[in-house]
């Protein structure tokens, strides 16, 4: 099946005249998209997947304990998407002690879900902003806070024009419209969602990512504000109450296959090889959710039983166990923070949870050690290995 997704427009850029692609409103149409075939059987699997993400997300004592993981999971694999190093023990162990070979990478990752929590508190704020390229504008300024392109407009559409591939637009592998034609593309793309369109959400939510690296509306971070797009959207229209699906898993393992789709849409108007190839990504990232939680659920129960039964157990090294899903690295300091306790009686509870071997200590040092629940971490950060460059 073959379909115009949108249109060339040509203008001068640095001396060169160039076409620059400008996409047609959503839905997709001539012809119409329709979910049928095997984009059905698919859809109906990918809810399913979404629907055992959300049980196992809920059979915990408490449902943050995978929040934390999940969003950070997220965040570490779609930037490693666009080259960041960063592994996920490298972004809990800054968390912790705000020290990192990898410095620039790891606050890349932590803007981005700095970006995603502002997001998702501002749309459930009565008075915050609704999911909208205001919004966008917000959480883009948040992403690129202090990192590598905090030169390159953050929190603002761009006004000039941007580039895929190439060192110039006239060689590039894709040109996203002129900066004179975004504004009404976002505008379409928000009066879009929020239309009720009759298509079911998750393959709308699909259809907004490519809609939106499409525009590329930012000159830089427009992939990971996409990717985040999908996260918000699945949220706010139902399918997770909060976002456990690390979609970006299943873009990162066929990443070339992910750009190749993305393109086809733009060249052969493939809107159907495109939400095929998401759906699978989506059952896959789901399922790895699933399996995650139910290892994670393994690890806290061993390690609860470690710690309880450890000759050493105080009430306070109990209470610092229930604390580590969200904390799997602590400092002496930071563990005093969570218990409010002094610094003997926060040394006291370390020492027990590593001598029942829970936790370990990670920097080797004498002063300013660390602390690092490893069994939990490896289970978490299966997968984040960077790309090699």
């Amino acid at each position: 099946m073959s379909r115009e997704t949108g249109k060339y427009v040509t203008r001068e850029f640095a001396g060169e005249r160039v076409n620059a692609f400008v996409p047609y409103p959503l839905p997709p149409a001539n012809p119409v998209f329709c979910l049928e075939g095997i984009l059905c059987d698919l859809h109906s699997t990918a809810i399913a997947a979404i629907g055992r993400l959300e049980i196992a997300g809920s059979m915990v004592p408490s449902p943050d304990w995978f929040l934390y993981g999940f969003v950070r999971k997220e965040a570490v694999v779609s930037s490693q998407i666009e080259g960041t190093q960063a592994t996920l023990e490298d972004v809990v162990a800054w968390e912790a002690t705000r020290q990192s070979d990898r410095t620039a990478d790891v606050e890349e990752i932590c803007n981005c879900v700095d970006a995603l929590t502002f997001a998702r508190a501002e749309i459930e704020k009565p008075d915050g902003l609704p999911l909208c390229v205001r919004l966008l504008c917000a959480v883009h300024q948040r992403l690129m806070r202090g990192a590598r392109g905090s030169d390159k407009q953050p929190g603002m559409v761009r006004t000039s024009q941007n580039w895929i591939g190439g060192t110039r637009p006239g060689t590039a592998r894709f040109v996203p419209p002129p900066p004179d034609e975004v504004p009404d593309c976002l505008s379409a793309l928000e009066q879009w969602i929020h239309s009720g369109d009759s298509l079911p959400p998750l393959v709308r939510a699909g259809l907004a990512h490519v809609q939106f690296e499409t525009i590329h509306p930012f000159l830089d971070g427009s992939g990971r504000i996409g990717r985040l797009l999908i996260t918000l959207l699945v949220e706010q229209w139902g399918l997770l109450s909060s976002p456990l699906l690390y979609v970006s898993l299943g873009f990162k393992r066929h990443q070339q296959e992910y750009y190749e789709r993305l393109s086809r849409v733009r060249t052969h108007g493939d809107w159907e090889g495109w939400i095929e190839f998401f759906l699978r990504c989506v059952i896959e990232s789901a399922d790895d959710g699933v399996t995650t939680a139910q290892r994670l659920f393994q690890v806290v129960g061993e390690d609860r039983l470690k710690a309880i039964q450890h000759q050493s157990a105080t009430v306070n090294s109990l209470r610092l166990f229930e604390l580590l899903p969200q904390h799997p690295v602590v400092t002496l300091a930071r563990a005093g923070e969570l218990l409010a306790a002094t610094k003997p009686t926060t040394q006291k509870a370390i020492d027990s949870l590593c001598a029942a071997r829970v936790l370990h200590e990670v920097t080797g040092r004498k002063r300013d050690r660390a602390y690092a629940w490893q069994s939990y971490i490896d289970v978490l950060g299966t997968d984040t290995m960077p790309i090699p460059r």
